[in-house]
């Protein structure tokens, strides 16, 4: 792919990329190499001022950055403004919070003093997608810095003008130059970057084939990843919801982003009672949903990012319906060129067809009825992919049973799932392992060295 900006809402090419050549890139990891011999010698005091500049950017400059969001991955402007201020409450959180999380541990042994110690380890490479172009980079990029870490970025090739804008912000704040680069490279160029000796660890955000090779070849260089991958989240309704807020949140969540998140609903698994009320509520909810000029017009959804992927989709719709889907809610492609996708809904959804066995990274529903909540628990887990999922019940004790026993990094009860600098982020099995956020995050990319110190070398210890 080539790196430009092409507006999905009209197919305009807006700007084209020289790629860095191979000399360019090498120049930007040995620098952002030399830089962290200096800057892991920073006080957490100095880095959080720098942070909290990055955030009062942020939070000021939102509209401006929210454009280029939306201008190149089409999502609705004030979801974009949206989201770079969410970016803002990260720095802020990292910048408040990082030396507590980073604090030497007491431990007591046999040792007159040992404790761990949590230290950068030096140059990380993030691999980042497309579809929430500033929160995935700074939810890396902020305890990154905060620890001491130094970055190199690897965006999607369709958002280079948000990859160069977050290193813009990062100079205006006050950062060193050589403390984090966006690198402007393929995909087939990855590889060269993590096996360069200075490259210390690797983090991505993307699909299981990606991330699969990704590890593959981190692996080979023993270096430490950290993988969130895809998700086919299940929206659990027990015969005790609430319906209409239930329906309300259902909709929301499988449409949030154009249905292009890897936390967004997209298996609906209600219990038998009460599954056709849900539906109709759920069908008239998302069929009153309008579109737009994501930049223009105040639209509930916007194109999604490329065409391709628009028919990537209609192909997973059309081999589902193909296998015995239902289709409730029609939908679908406006153009064969087009990148707009209007909501969809099938019932009859069953394994072997890609609504239930993949993942729908669009705005379509695959609705499926369980016989009780025990058969709801089995479907949720009837999946390769296990990020998150939420649980809908007026019984709040009944939720958290449930929500225990579904295979997933977050299980939300009576709540849209979501991300939160507070809460640790990240799934299991095909979605990938490791966590982003919250003190958890932050450790994922330092040296948890074991310190054991006596005063003279006569006290004895075991092996």
């Amino acid at each position: 792919m080539a790196i430009q900006t092409m507006n999905p809402a009209t197919n305009e090419v807006v700007k084209t990329f020289k790629p860095h050549t191979a000399k360019e890139v090498t120049q930007k990891i040995e620098a952002a190499d030399k830089g962290f011999r200096e800057w892991r010698k920073t006080s957490f005091a100095d880095r959080a001022k720098l942070m909290h500049k990055c955030a009062d950017i942020l939070d000021n400059e939102a509209e401006k950055y929210g454009r280029i969001i939306t201008l190149e991955m089409g999502k609705p402007l004030k979801d974009g403004i949206a989201e770079v201020k969410k970016c803002a409450i990260a720095c802020r959180y990292y910048a408040e919070n990082a030396n507590d999380f980073l604090k030497d541990e007491l431990v007591e042994t046999k040792a007159e003093k040992s404790l761990i110690a949590y230290e950068p380890l030096g140059v990380i490479l993030a691999v980042m997608p497309w579809n929430f172009p500033f929160w995935q980079v700074f939810r890396f990029l902020a305890p990154a810095l905060m620890a001491g870490n130094t970055g190199l970025l690897k965006h999607a090739s369709n958002v280079p003008q948000c990859a160069l804008a977050i290193e813009e912000i990062i100079r205006k704040a006050g950062f060193p130059e050589d403390v984090f680069y966006t690198l402007l490279i393929g995909s087939k160029e990855v590889d060269a970057v993590i096996a360069h000796p200075a490259v210390k660890a690797v983090t991505l955000t993307g699909s299981e084939a990606a991330g699969a090779h990704v590890a593959a070849t981190a692996g080979k260089e023993i270096k430490k990843t950290v993988l969130e991958l895809g998700g086919s989240d299940p929206f659990i309704v027990l015969d005790d919801a609430d319906l209409e807020l239930a329906s309300e949140n259902a909709v929301k969540s499988r449409m949030v982003n154009t249905g292009q998140s890897c936390i967004a609903a997209k298996r609906f698994i209600v219990v038998e009672s009460i599954a056709d009320t849900f539906l109709e509520k759920m069908k008239a909810k998302m069929a009153a949903l309008k579109t737009g000029d994501p930049l223009k017009d105040d639209c509930d959804y916007g194109p999604m990012a490329r065409p391709d992927l628009a028919e990537e989709l209609e192909e997973q719709v059309k081999k589902s319906v193909k296998k015995g889907a239902e289709v409730v809610l029609d939908g679908g492609r406006e153009g064969k060129d087009s990148a707009y996708f209007k909501p969809m809904i099938l019932k009859n959804v069953k394994p072997g067809m890609p609504a239930y066995d993949e993942e729908l990274f669009g705005p379509v529903a695959a609705f499926i009825v369980a016989k009780d909540e025990q058969e709801a628990i089995r479907i949720a887990n009837d999946s390769r992919f296990g990020l998150a999922g939420s649980v809908w019940t007026k019984d709040h004790t009944r939720g958290l049973k449930v929500a225990r026993q579904v295979e997933s990094g977050a299980v939300f009860v009576n709540a849209m799932v979501a991300s939160s600098p507070e809460m640790p982020f990240g799934g299991i099995k095909k979605s990938g392992y490791g966590r982003e956020l919250s003190y958890i995050g932050i450790r994922e990319f330092v040296n948890q060295k074991s310190i054991w110190v006596n005063a003279s070398p006569t006290n004895k210890q075991g092996d």
